[in-house]
Parts: structure tokens; C-alpha cells; sequence
């Protein structure tokens, strides 16, 4: 069944192991073909290696904290193929939490093992996304420029990021060029990744598999369920009640602890919010511990700056809820959101309501 690589080693950029590295890429895609590895050739005893390290791969994004898939040296012939079989298992849980979770960890993985590449590599991964990139000629006083990639592609995948020097403004632009280091490149790949994989996942592939992998797949689910179920809600003090969070706050927490990007607003109305209702600056900072860009020590200080324990020494308060739905951060308003102006009204509101469980775990 497993066809020989040889086929295709003359017509790849990427040798065999850079596959087993990146095996979203469109050479990656041509292998598989090679190894003409269908859904419904997974029941077959033979593949249960690929099977068990596509599980291995959603269990390590589930229970790292980052989320993160290791990178395993071994039988290549089973690591390019336990990408998309991972992929097809994560989708067919049909749960999004575990989807963002597992679409970060990928990412992730790539960024950490892009960052030790030689440029020639990296350009042959841009170049399977249709990147408009080439090595850089560019030099100032402090600094190299590996590469430049064209200002669109640079756009596609820095809008998400709100640090300042992702800023086009902030970067070094130059006919339409812009000039960037090895690291800032493996760092838009890490959000090309991510949103590739996400897309991957929306397809409904669960009536297709065969018994032996939806087996798997539930056993997954269950496993899940009982052993990181609290990752979604990172165990809070008993004081903070996430049942009466407003759907702005729920919205944004579900977003935090699968580590996708806030709007700085977000981020600020997240954090204010939490330590209002009583959850310690270290715990509001742990929930963000799976962003791509987490950095403890800027993070601390921020927080610790919102709660009043530095700078002004001003504790600060959520924004209004018109604020809130100025910069999009509003989702949608149940019946409580229309006759109240804050979260935090909303958040007292909700506590009164006899239903209203009163633990946060």
C-alpha cells in the first residue's frame, strides 16, 4: 500500500525529513497522494502506528500548557502522514474548543523549529503558501534583514498581532517591501500555519471514518472531558462565579485560554474584569500562558499595573458595554446585556439569579 518516496525526491525543495517537519505544505500534500493513504484504508491494522502518533499529536496540544505538538524524530513515514490523520480526528470531535487548541499547538511547533532553520528552508515553507518573499538586502546600525516580504503578505498575517512594531508604520518599508529577521518571518508562518489549520478542521469528515478511528476519536473526547476539561476554564477562586460571566467576558476568556489573539481592548476588559471579581493577578496571568506571544514578564506587569499594584495605583474598571461594542469586543446581548451598561452589572445581576451555579470550576 505504501508507495516508495523515491517517486517524488527528485521533484521536492523539501527533503523527507523537512516534510515530517512541515507536513501542511503542498509538497507534503504530494507525498500523502504518493503514499496513497485514504480515509477508508485507516481501518487497516497496518497504519495503526500513524494512528497512534495522530493521537499522540492531539493529546500533546490538549494537555501542554502552551499548547504545543512535539517534534519527533522517527519513521518519517509515519510522521507526514499523522498530520492530516490528526487533522481529520480533531475534526471529527466536533468541538471548537478542542479544534482552536489543537490548530495553536501546530503552530506553535512550526514556529519553534522555523527559528533553527537555515533561510533556504524557510523560503521553500513561505513559498508553499505563495509567499511573496526573498532572501534581504536591507541593513540599519542594530540590526540584519534576512528576508522581504511583499507589504500584503505581511498584512494577511501581522493583523492579528497589536504589539506596536508589527505596525507597518513601525517596519522597515521599502517599494512595496518589507524588511524582516529570520525570527519575525518564522513568526508569520506560525499564524499562516494556525489559520490553515483552522481551516482544515471545519470540514465534517466524522460520517467517513471508519469505526476503528471514531473509536479513537471518542475515546479522545471522553479523555478530554475528564482530564483537561479545566484548561478551557482555568480553575478559579471559589469567590469568582464564570457562570455569571457576560457573553463579552465568556467570549473573551473561551478566546484566552485557547491562546488567539485579543484586541488590546479585549485584553483590558478581560483582565480588569477578573481581578474585579476576585481572581489573583498570578491566576489572570496564567490564563494568557497560552498566547504564541506570551511574555511573563511584560504580562505580570501589565496585569499588576491594571490591578493597582503599580504605576498610578489605580485599580481600573471593565470598559462600559457601548464601549465595549464600539471595538467589536460585544457578541451578541442576551436578555441581562439590554437593561444593564457594564459587565459588571451584569456580572451582580446574574448572582442573584437563583440558577446561577457558585463555583467557577
Amino acid at each position: 500500500m505504501i508507495k516508495p518516496y523515491r517517486l517524488l525526491e527528485e521533484r521536492l525543495v523539501l527533503t523527507k525529513s523537512d516534510l515530517a517537519k512541515y507536513p501542511f505544505t503542498s509538497q507534503a500534500a504530494e507525498y500523502i497522494k504518493i503514499l496513497d493513504l485514504k480515509i477508508e484504508n485507516l481501518a487497516n491494522p497496518e497504519l495503526n502506528p500513524v494512528l497512534e502518533r495522530a493521537e499522540d499529536r492531539i493529546e500533546e496540544a490538549l494537555v501542554s500548557n502552551p499548547p504545543e505538538v512535539s517534534y519527533r524524530i522517527r519513521s518519517d513515514d509515519i510522521e507526514v502522514p499523522s498530520f492530516p490523520v490528526a487533522v481529520m480526528m480533531v475534526a471529527a470531535t466536533r468541538n471548537d474548543f478542542v479544534k482552536r487548541r489543537y490548530a495553536l499547538a501546530e503552530a506553535r511547533r512550526v514556529y519553534d523549529l522555523l527559528k533553527l532553520e537555515d533561510e533556504g528552508t524557510i523560503l521553500d515553507v513561505a513559498n508553499s503558501f505563495k509567499w511573496r518573499i526573498r532572501e534581504g538586502e536591507k541593513k540599519d546600525a542594530t540590526r540584519n534583514y534576512e528576508f522581504a516580504l511583499y507589504f500584503i503578505d505581511f498584512l494577511d498575517n501581522s493583523k492579528n498581532f497589536h504589539e506596536k512594531e508589527w505596525k507597518l508604520v513601525n517596519r522597515v518599508l521599502r517599494n512595496g517591501w518589507v524588511y524582516l529577521a529570520k525570527q519575525e518571518v518564522a513568526r508569520l508562518l506560525q499564524e499562516e500555519v494556525h489559520k490553515h489549520v483552522e481551516k482544515k478542521l471545519e470540514a465534517d469528515v466524522r460520517s467517513m471514518l471508519p469505526e476503528n478511528v471514531i473509536e479513537r476519536v471518542d475515546r479522545l473526547t471522553r479523555t478530554y472531558a475528564v482530564k483537561v476539561g479545566k484548561v478551557q476554564f482555568e480553575e478559579l477562586p471559589r469567590s469568582a462565579v464564570n457562570a455569571a460571566f457576560p457573553p463579552c467576558i465568556k467570549q473573551l476568556y473561551d478566546s484566552a485560554a485557547a491562546g488567539r489573539h485579543l484586541s488590546h481592548v479585549g485584553r483590558f476588559a478581560l483582565t480588569s474584569f477578573l481581578l474585579r471579581v476576585g481572581v489573583p493577578p498570578d491566576k489572570v496571568i496564567d490564563l494568557f500562558r497560552s498566547s504564541a506571544d506570551f511574555n511573563e514578564r511584560m504580562t505580570r506587569y501589565q496585569v499588576e499595573h491594571i490591578s493597582g499594584a503599580r504605576g498610578s495605583r489605580t485599580s481600573y474598571i471593565p470598559p462600559k458595554c457601548d464601549t465595549l461594542r464600539t471595538h467589536g469586543v460585544c457578541p451578541s446581548m442576551d436578555d441581562i446585556c439590554k437593561n444593564v451598561s457594564h459587565p459588571l452589572a451584569y456580572y451582580r445581576r446574574k448572582l442573584r439569579t437563583p440558577k446561577t451555579e457558585a463555583t467557577a470550576d
